[in-house]
């Protein structure tokens, strides 16, 4: 059986299940834009498709109706972690919620076809999100923010900084009350500059924030994306007995300014290179670094 085949067969199988469960959506985290295209129109609109792709990919114009995109990070990642991005990124866009059932079709890139189906119970599937606690991820931040802050906190995972591995914090929403609880380590680098100059949305700002990535503290961010500034000490203690064991000091501040304000926060590992977020003080999701 040739690859398009096992494709094809894969896809119906996916469509057959999720119809079966009453999924709401398939997520498509291999590349099958082709085979889908090739469906009759009926069985295109039986279900909901969501392609997990990268931001140079385009959807076929036969898809744009019913299809909806998930953009993935420029770097290299395991299934897990697509999928785990996939979903932390659904949830923030509101395409996903807590009790809602996705079928996963997933597959390995460089073999070209599609070899695994998930089925995935949003907020019960622990290998997925940490925390079930997911209800109120999306009212810190808008959405664009969140994407585009784990974006370049996968990218700095994944690609360090000048070949040296970097570790840092971004702080998203309710900055008021963050500020509050931190203190300045460093000259604000953010300082005298207009909202639109210092935003995380402004891609002429990626290159300045991967190079703030290298020096201690975390950076404090917007709802809207504005970076209030860099090089901040978290001074909140983490009160919670439902932190894991065996993380770090980075880990523990952002769980711990989670825990009392209503902000989300997103860590780099300097060690394993893994991407953590938090939220209400507690471990949402872990996106691990694929093996070189």
């Amino acid at each position: 059986m040739d690859m398009k085949s096992v494709n094809k067969t894969m896809v119906e199988s996916a469509i057959k299940l999720a119809k079966e469960v009453k999924a709401g959506c398939v997520l498509l985290c291999v590349d099958v834009r082709g085979e889908l295209a090739e469906l009759s129109e009926d069985e295109r609109k039986s279900v909901r498709f969501v392609f997990v792709m990268r931001e140079s990919e385009e959807l076929p114009e036969k898809l744009l109706p019913t299809a909806k995109k998930l953009e993935l990070p420029d770097v290299n990642l395991t299934r897990v972690g697509k999928i785990k991005i996939a979903i932390a990124k659904g949830i923030v866009s509101g395409l996903f919620k807590k009790g809602d059932r996705i079928v996963c079709l997933s597959g390995v890139p460089k073999f070209g076809y599609a070899d695994s189906i998930f089925f995935i119970d949003v907020g019960r599937e622990f290998e997925i999100l940490t925390s079930d606690d997911i209800s109120d991820v999306v009212d810190s931040v808008q959405p664009e923010v969140f994407n585009a802050a784990l974006n370049i906190a996968c990218e700095l995972a994944a690609q360090g900084r000048e070949t040296r591995k970097v570790g840092t914090i971004f702080v998203l929403g309710d900055d008021e009350k963050v500020m509050q609880l931190s203190r300045q380590m460093i000259i604000n680098p953010f300082k005298g500059y207009s909202e639109e100059q210092r935003n995380i949305l402004n891609p002429e700002l990626e290159e300045t924030i991967k190079e703030l990535s290298a020096i201690d503290g975390a950076f404090i961010i917007k709802a809207n994306g504005a970076i209030v500034t860099a090089g901040r000490h978290l001074s909140a203690a983490l009160d919670s007995k439902d932190f894991p064991s065996g993380l770090g000091s980075r880990h523990i501040a952002a769980a711990g300014i989670t825990n009392v304000t209503n902000a989300v926060a997103m860590v780099i590992s300097q060690s394993s290179g893994n991407v953590s977020i938090f939220k209400n003080g507690k471990l949402f999701v872990t996106i691990e670094k694929p093996v070189e």
